[in-house]
């Protein structure tokens, strides 16, 4: 706990049996409450992995839902745990726990409602083997929607993502896709809501067991992060309204 909030690390978790210990064991527990552990059906013994590290709160799918599904299952259960903030890990160990101190700071003391840790600033991307293709679609990507969303961030397509509850509660997270531009359409509707939007220069590591889409995915994302922006664009200018950013009183 950190000024007095509750912090809690959710684990969308889907095969990460070989690296959800490694990841475990580098949060810091000094500042972290709760962890949640999601298991999106997965087919190795990533359940078997969680409760032997202790974790309380393991949520398992009788079906595989997807990225999207899965961090619906570890927002609603984050908040129904009443709490204030809330760090979205990927259990692969692609991202370090490390930062999780300096990223929930942030938010505690209330500077940003959201932080991102952005592989792009620092290098970072490159630097530890993200494949050229992906680099430089994240690079085009990012320009298309900072022109059309009106934002300057380095990146909208990191997985760590820090949340305030104020963040989550503002947006129909629910209503988005169960795939993985689920990402992108949440921070569509942060940046409508008028969240406040922080980034942390991250180190990455691309290694054979943590996840990655493949090409075809890849480019399946791309579209649906190119939809996103411009139906922000449309919604923002008043030209068609789109259910993905209406507002939650």
């Amino acid at each position: 706990m950190i000024n007095n909030k509750k912090v809690v690390v959710v684990l969308p978790a889907y095969n990460a049996a070989l690296t959800l210990q490694q990841t475990y064991n580098e949060i810091p527990f000094d500042i972290v409450d709760d962890v949640i552990l999601t298991d999106d059906y997965s087919t190795d013994n990533t359940v078997e992995v969680g409760k032997s590290l202790g974790i309380e709160h393991i949520i398992v799918h009788e079906k595989n839902r997807g990225y999207g599904g899965n961090q619906k299952s570890c927002y609603t259960k984050a908040l129904a745990l009443d709490s204030d903030i809330v760090i979205m890990l990927h259990p692969d160990y692609q991202y370090t726990p490390k930062l999780i101190p300096s990223m929930v700071y942030l938010i505690a003391n209330d500077v940003y409602d959201v932080v991102l840790g952005s592989r792009i600033l620092n290098k970072g991307a490159r630097k530890g083997g993200m494949p050229l293709y992906k680099y430089i679609a994240n690079r085009a990507l990012t320009l298309f929607q900072n022109i059309l969303m009106g934002q300057k961030l380095s990146e909208y397509h990191t997985g760590y993502r820090v949340f305030s509850k104020k963040a989550l509660l503002a947006i129909p997270y629910q209503d988005n896709s169960e795939d993985f531009v689920f990402d992108n359409q949440m921070l569509g509707q942060l940046c409508y809501a008028g969240m406040q939007i922080g980034e942390v220069s991250c180190p990455t590591k691309y290694f054979p067991e943590a996840s990655s889409i493949n090409f075809s995915r890849s480019v399946t994302y791309g579209l649906g992060v190119l939809g996103v922006s411009i139906k922000y664009f449309l919604h923002k200018k008043g030209i068609f309204k789109y259910d993905l950013f209406k507002k939650i009183s």
